[in-house]
């Protein structure tokens, strides 16, 4: 099958879900009313609760859900071959992920824009919670920490990345002076931001900036404490000063970047210079983990990833203006991140065969395609992850006439903006989180911010000055967030149990699927992590796997206890839509 062909088959079968599958979920199964009052409304605040229009929390909520995982995982899985990992990606992000995160996100519209881990104890039961709140704390902890490596890793690898991404931080700002102080025009002036942007692509392309190592620390640990120090500011500040303009204009930047490739696809297939080189499926690579279950756990976002509910539930339930919006926010934002996991794919197994330089020969077709993914150790590295889609990318652009140079340093941005927007936006949800379990002693917001930075610092350096500490717990990340997705589901399952006759299954049928490709990552995990003597991994493991088990338990004896007529918030509005 051409890269043309696939191109066009998912992107029309996107948008042909959105309209059959999404609607059917919006209208009939969670029964959307804008006459239901929503937490931005309520509670607005103009710091955390604003009400906002919906293209502009689209863009908010895409670039918190998006960051690099819908890259980084679609670069590596494709080892096992472009078939495995294309119907995932397709398949999943249709009936697991978007409904996962619209789902999310509308219970936590409906329980006052609450996290997550909050609502469980409304619809499981109050132990549930805690067990819950461990796993979406270890998963943000290593987000945070992760995140800071991962751009200071990009920016080292790409210093043409940095003033581009840097200067959008004044852009984004101003463009919100100007919209929510002076009442601007949002499309007319965002528009005159991206093009401002890429102007500064174009200057960091000729003016890359290399950090050195300070004070006996590496150049990567001095990124992360500046990354982290700006995490901190990004996350205390209301969302319309920093966050929301610059992840609008993000959202600008990723139609740019997808309208490129897209026409990068078409101008080469049509040139007859673009070709799938990498096999359809090859179940067996040197080194690499069994394809069942590691596919589904390496590519998360793009297909279905825990961490969108948390995004769902901890900040863009409190910014959603009305519940029609959600249906867009939530479900739609999802499958547009398939696409661009679709574009990664069509990246990494067909641009890449149009030349890869390395050790100063230019290799092209086949032989491209197997020096990158020759082995798992070849593949997996965050850099080879990363460029392996820069380089495909590149190479498409470059059948537009672009610069490779420019090419390179468009895409570097790209995953270096979205990863910033990950970094500050999980900080953000972190905050909710300790706030509304401890609230108490976490009530100041810079308080209980300062706690998620200091955490993550602590975990970035418990390996020494090279800031690479982060590393360690890695490799439980991948179940970890899958886990997560599963038991988000469960409780969207128990959520609909109480309102529409079989609706639940929407929910139900994803939960099992990913309830049980966790379980088995995580026992693989288990016995790789014992043969390895890695003490530290076993123990948290165990305790992903206990709070796994726990949480499954409780929630299916909830599940089987709830009828339509028990749950005491039961929604009996019908749809506006």
């Amino acid at each position: 099958m051409g890269a043309l062909l696939i191109m066009v088959l998912a992107f029309v079968g996107y948008i042909v879900m959105y309209q059959l599958y999404g609607k059917f979920i919006g209208n009939k199964i969670f029964a959307l009313n804008d006459n239901n009052k929503v937490p931005s409304v309520e509670f607005e605040d103009d710091v955390d609760f604003v009400p906002t229009k919906k293209e502009v929390i689209f863009g908010h909520h895409f670039a918190s859900i998006a960051g690099t995982g819908p890259i980084v995982g679609p670069a590596i899985a494709v080892i096992w071959g472009w078939a495995p990992a294309l119907i995932w990606v397709f398949v999943g992000s249709i009936v697991m992920g978007a409904a996962h995160d619209f789902g999310s996100l509308i219970i936590s519209m409906r329980n006052e824009g609450k996290s997550i881990s909050e609502y469980t104890s409304k619809y499981i039961n109050n132990r549930t919670k805690y067990f819950f709140f461990f796993i979406v704390f270890l998963e943000l902890w290593i987000i945070v920490a992760i995140f800071g490596l991962v751009i200071a890793v990009i920016f080292n690898m790409y210093p043409v990345s940095v003033i581009p991404v840097w200067l959008e931080i004044p852009i984004a700002m101003y463009l919100g002076h100007l919209v929510y102080k002076k009442g601007a025009n949002l499309l007319q002036w965002s528009i005159i931001a991206v093009v401002i942007m890429y102007l500064t692509v174009i200057l960091g392309a000729y003016l890359p900036v290399s950090m050195p190592s300070l004070f006996g620390l590496s150049s990567i640990a001095v990124w992360s404490i500046i990354l982290l120090i700006y995490a901190f500011i990004a996350s205390v500040l209301p969302v319309t000063k920093l966050l929301q303009p610059r992840d609008y204009i993000n959202s600008h930047q990723l139609l740019v970047a997808m309208a490129l490739l897209v026409l990068g696809v078409l101008f080469a297939s049509f040139s007859g210079n673009l070709h799938i080189v990498a096999p359809a499926v090859q179940m067996n690579p040197a080194g690499t983990p069994p394809l069942w279950p590691f596919l589904f756990i390496t590519i998360a976002c793009g297909a279905i990833s825990g961490f969108h509910a948390l995004v769902s539930s901890g900040t863009s339930a409190k910014q959603v203006r009305k519940e029609s919006d959600s249906l867009f926010v939530g479900y739609g934002a999802m499958l547009l991140e398939g696409s661009l996991a679709t574009l990664v794919i069509i990246a990494t197994t067909a641009g890449i065969g149009m030349g890869l330089t390395t050790g100063g020969e230019t290799l092209l077709g086949t032989a491209a395609w197997t020096h990158h993914y020759a082995s798992w150790a070849a593949a997996k590295g965050l850099g080879s992850k990363v460029g392996a889609f820069v380089v495909g990318s590149a190479n498409l652009l470059g059948a537009l006439g672009i610069p490779k140079a420019i090419g390179i340093t468009v895409m570097g941005v790209f995953v270096a903006s979205f990863a910033g927007t990950t970094l500050d936006t999980a900080t953000r949800v972190q905050r909710y989180l300790i706030t509304e379990t401890f609230p108490k002693t976490f009530k100041n917001k810079y308080i209980s911010t300062g706690f998620v930075v200091l955490v993550a610092l602590a975990l970035i350096f418990s390996s020494g000055a090279t800031g690479k500490g982060a590393l360690a717990l890695w490799p439980l990340f991948g179940a970890t967030n899958q886990t997560l997705a599963a038991l988000a589901l469960i409780v969207v399952t128990i959520y609909l149990k109480g309102r529409v006759k079989w609706g639940w299954l929407i929910s139900a049928v994803p939960a099992v699927f990913m309830l049980v490709v966790s379980f088995w990552a995580a026992v693989q995990n288990q016995i790789q992590f014992g043969a390895n003597n890695n003490i530290l991994l076993v123990i948290i493991n165990i305790i992903i796997i206990i709070s796994m088990l726990w949480v499954a338990f409780e929630g299916f004896m909830k599940f089987i206890k709830t009828s339509i007529t028990s749950n005491p918030d039961l929604q009996k509005s019908t749809s506006s839509l």
